[in-house]
């Protein structure tokens, strides 16, 4: 599917201006630049920001019409708490290559070759966690649900839970479009050009294959993809889980308006269900 994306620019001094993004601290961290193949033949950019000799690593998948400048903030909340990342450009977004933006169905692959070279290049006994939001959450939920659960733990900000539900209620609310006229033409086209359909991008189609532990986070105020959603998700998921609904902020703006108690629900997931094993280190707040 076709969606504008944001500017690398505007992103850029957006976060910036917002201090979430201090390129002085940034370009400070010891990083470097790597590329990895898709197996859809195009290549993904990113960044692996290394400050500690550890095994503890978390991979960052952003949103639609994003790029990894938006990752950063989660980044440094990973290094604050003594993780290593790797940050990267989602196929059709920033510096990566790619003609489409599927949702999740193809990018769910991507993902999969980032924690393959990363595991291939820092070893199989990594603590690896991914940090999802909006697109980058049903990414990661769809990953770990259908291809394989190849994390210890999962962070899914703001996801859909199906995207021919999240695609019907925005032609409702957006365009007053009837959807049980507009979505099968829509399924067909997309079919035919992109090999896929809606009904492959079902996040709470597959929740109950996840089993290792997921932290589920939303704002109550979020109008564009309805918490309802998470919800669902979240009672739908076998084991260990965790749900979190933030007061304030619009779509993807839980850690932007809410930051303190983000954090928070992260450090109370992360002893509860991650760290509770000594022989996996120790894990002070």
């Amino acid at each position: 599917m076709y969606i504008k994306k944001k500017d690398d620019s505007l992103i850029i001094n957006r976060e910036r201006n917002a201090r979430r993004f201090i390129p002085g601290d940034y370009h400070a961290l010891p990083k470097k630049e790597i590329t990895i193949p898709s197996s859809f033949g195009y290549s993904l950019k990113a960044v692996l920001i290394e400050p500690y000799e550890t095994n503890r690593y978390v991979i960052i998948c952003h949103g639609v019409t994003e790029n990894k400048i938006n990752s950063v903030k989660y980044m440094n909340l990973f290094i604050e708490r003594g993780f290593n990342c790797l940050i990267y450009d989602q196929r059709r977004h920033g510096e990566s290559g790619g003609k489409t933006t599927s949702y999740g169905y193809y990018e769910k692959f991507d993902l999969k070759s980032v924690v393959d070279w990363l595991k291939v290049h820092k070893g199989d006994d990594l603590i690896l966690g991914i940090h999802g939001e909006s697109m980058g959450a049903v990414t990661m939920l769809l990953y770990a649900g259908e291809l394989e659960d190849g994390a210890h733990f999962y962070i899914a900000d703001c996801p859909f839970s199906d995207l021919k539900e999240q695609l019907a209620y925005r032609l409702k609310t957006e365009m007053k479009l009837p959807p049980k006229l507009f979505l099968p033409i829509a399924n067909v086209f997309l079919r035919i050009r992109d090999n896929y359909s809606f009904q492959a991008v079902s996040p709470i189609s597959i929740i109950d294959q996840i089993n290792k532990p997921v932290l589920f986070i939303h704002s109550k105020k979020d109008d564009y993809i309805l918490p309802s959603m998470t919800k669902s998700l979240y009672e739908r998921k076998k084991g260990p889980k965790k749900l979190f609904f933030t007061v304030k902020g619009a779509h993807a703006q839980s850690f932007n308006e809410n930051r303190e108690e983000y954090e928070k629900a992260i450090d109370q997931f992360l002893l509860q269900f991650v760290f509770t094993d000594h022989s996996k280190g120790s894990y002070s707040l």
